[in-house]
């Protein structure tokens, strides 16, 4: 730069240009998302020596630089993952929370009236209208299990819709950085010395926040001014100029769901939930593999206890034709379902052990070659068994055919099968199983003061072959009876002790008081007890038997439980969501204090460049005049 005045007058001008140009692209573009507030910076070039010292040769503009911190900028990104996850949770467990504690459309309701209906019947077990009222609300119920399980099906192809919905716009972000790593190289390598291309720098890391949203991930700067982009497993989506898609395709365990990963040829690199944190598919992907399940599951385990339990005591009743009573109701069953790219050929086989020990989680079963590794979801805790079959929560689980290689894995769905299969099986309000087949008389003759009650058909059903036999307890002393009748094996001077169980032919009965010698007691088959309530009376106490969690919960309680439990979750990710918001929004603010374009700042910078400018001009103006007067001189 000449030390003219001319010189130092252009240079100058040419700074103050460069202020008002830079003020300008500031005001433009207050309003655009991402943009980051720019400032020239000035430098003075080395003066001239003289002899009376060094002269000043004006201004030169180093570069434009924008207002950044790379620190403000990942405090941004990881809020924004954390915030989006969390609101996207909240919003899944919102509309689940709505299906559960619906007080039309859940389940509790029509639990209550079934029940009530069974309690109906029992007070009234001849009349015609209760048995078809309790067929009707048995109806009722499996219309409300088999709905819910088709909502929850619902949920989860909605689900499913928008993991592939995300991961395409999350490869559309890769692809678009990639992009712009691309265009950032070729800008910084024009001219003799690279400068940052500040548009396009606001440009990726508006995308980067975009991407964050969706998934969280890291961005690794480079030296040539480019990022790679890293997933939380460390899988890359990024790197330079090339974009790794990710795939969304179904999944080899569980084919009615998609599964994220990365495809190598035919084969795809599963990415599981945990591998994904933050954004707003590692949001579906936790509600899909925890809630959803765990939901559904709960529901088929409720379906499955209640069809199994009530078809138990049903089937060791008397329907109103005198015929045994047969099952009452139909419900899912439990499945294994085999990985598509197992090697072997073994299928496995489940059945339900214990009710009161399921748990309302999946499992995963795999083969390693010496061992069978059983895995619950989604806590994870597992067992090691040599071999099958092992009963674990309740769940039998055994080989049923085939033979395994290493490797082989099989998803175990215990319950999720149970309510969407839910059925009544009666049709026909006769065919209602409200008596005990058998009914019990003392004998005409007894003088003691003995007595017998109505009796009890033993569990579990098939009942006994020789339940219907006549047998009659014939008292020879105040403490001892024999025994007779077919299936019995004629007994004889059993010991008496009053009140105690009595059990022959697969049901029980108590003698009490003191029998005399001579005394007969006779249990026989119950024809025409058409107005007989004892199972029904048993059916009914089902409502508040402690069958589920280990004997700890009826069904109203496991489901109460369970709406709980997910409002609960619900409630949570509202308040984690809220304070997640205002964290990624302190982290905004943040940033845009340092880059945000302020309008007061950016017009007082405008005048004052304005200033400059018109300050240089009048130094050229007068660097002129000066040049014209050297050239009168020169010319007389």
């Amino acid at each position: 730069m000449s030390n003219s005045i001319f010189g130092i007058a252009t240079s100058g001008l040419a700074a103050a240009q460069a202020g008002l140009l830079t003020t300008s692209h500031n005001i433009a573009n207050v309003n655009t998302d991402g943009f980051s507030r720019q400032e020239v910076v000035q430098n003075t070039p080395a003066p001239h020596y003289s002899g009376a010292g060094f002269l000043g040769a004006g201004v030169s503009v180093q570069t434009v630089r924008r207002a950044y911190s790379a620190f403000l900028e990942l405090q941004v990104r990881a809020s924004g993952a954390q915030a989006a996850a969390a609101e996207e949770l909240r919003m899944q467990l919102a509309g689940l929370e709505d299906l559960l504690a619906d007080p039309a459309a859940g389940l509790a309701p029509a639990l209550n009236d079934f029940f009530q209906g069974a309690h109906d019947l029992a007070a009234h077990p001849a009349d015609a209208a209760s048995r078809q009222a309790l067929i009707a609300r048995a109806d009722a119920l499996a219309a409300r299990f088999v709905d819910l399980d088709a909502q929850l099906s619902r949920l989860r192809a909605g689900v499913n819709q928008q993991i592939e919905s995300v991961v395409g716009t999350i490869n559309a972000f890769a692809a678009r950085i990639a992009e712009l790593n691309r265009r950032i190289v070729e800008a910084g390598a024009r001219g003799a010395q690279a400068q940052p291309p500040n548009d396009l720098l606001d440009q990726r890391d508006a995308l980067l926040r975009d991407l964050n949203r969706e998934i969280a991930a890291t961005a690794v700067a480079q030296a040539d001014g480019t990022i790679n982009v890293f997933l939380g497993s460390g899988q890359a989506i990024v790197v330079g100029g090339n974009a790794y898609a990710l795939a969304a395709a179904p999944d080899p365990e569980s084919p009615q769901d998609i599964a994220v990963g990365v495809q190598t040829g035919v084969t795809l690199l599963r990415l599981r939930g945990a591998d994904i944190a933050g954004g707003r598919l590692g949001a579906l992907l936790e509600f899909r593999e925890q809630d959803l399940p765990a939901v559904r599951n709960a529901l088929g385990r409720i379906a499955m206890s209640l069809a199994a339990q009530w078809n138990d005591v049903h089937e060791l009743g008397q329907d109103r034709t005198g015929a045994p009573g047969a099952a009452f109701f139909a419900a899912g069953s439990p499945a294994a379902i085999a990985r598509s790219t197992n090697a072997g050929n073994a299928q496995l086989g489940v059945a339900i052990a214990d009710y009161s020990a399921l748990t309302a989680s999946s499992y995963r079963a795999l083969w390693d070659g010496a061992a069978w590794q059983v895995t619950r979801l989604p806590d994870g805790a597992s067992w090691s068994f040599a071999a099958l079959p092992q009963t674990v929560d309740g769940v039998a689980i055994s080989v049923a055919a085939g033979t395994p290689q290493p490797g082989d894995s099989f998803r175990i769905e215990p319950t999720a099968a149970g309510a969407g299969s839910f059925a009544v099986l009666v049709r026909e309000p006769s065919r209602i199983a409200a008596a005990a087949p058998i009914r019990t008389a003392s004998g005409a003759a007894n003088t003691g003061s003995g007595t017998v009650s109505a009796g009890a058909v033993n569990a579990p059903p098939p009942p006994n072959a020789n339940l219907a036999q006549t047998v009659t307890i014939t008292f020879t002393g105040a403490a001892t009876f024999d025994v007779s009748g077919t299936g019995t094996g004629n007994p004889t001077g059993l010991a008496y002790t009053p009140g105690a169980p009595i059990s022959f032919n697969g049901w029980t009965i108590e003698i009490s008081g003191a029998p005399a010698a001579g005394d007969r007691f006779i249990v026989e088959a119950n024809a025409g007890g058409v107005s007989d309530n004892r199972n029904m009376l048993r059916l009914a106490a089902l409502q508040t038997g402690r069958t589920l969690e280990g004997g700890s919960a009826s069904y109203a309680d496991a489901y109460g439980q369970l709406a709980a439990a997910i409002g609960n979750r619900a409630r949570e990710a509202q308040v984690s969501g809220e304070a997640l918001g205002k964290l990624a929004e302190q982290a905004r603010v943040a940033q845009q204090s340092l880059s945000g374009v302020n309008l007061d700042e950016e017009a007082a910078n405008l005048l004052r460049y304005q200033q400059a400018y018109q300050a240089a001009g009048k130094a050229l103006a007068i660097a002129d005049a000066l040049f014209g007067t050297l050239l009168e001189l020169g010319g007389r």
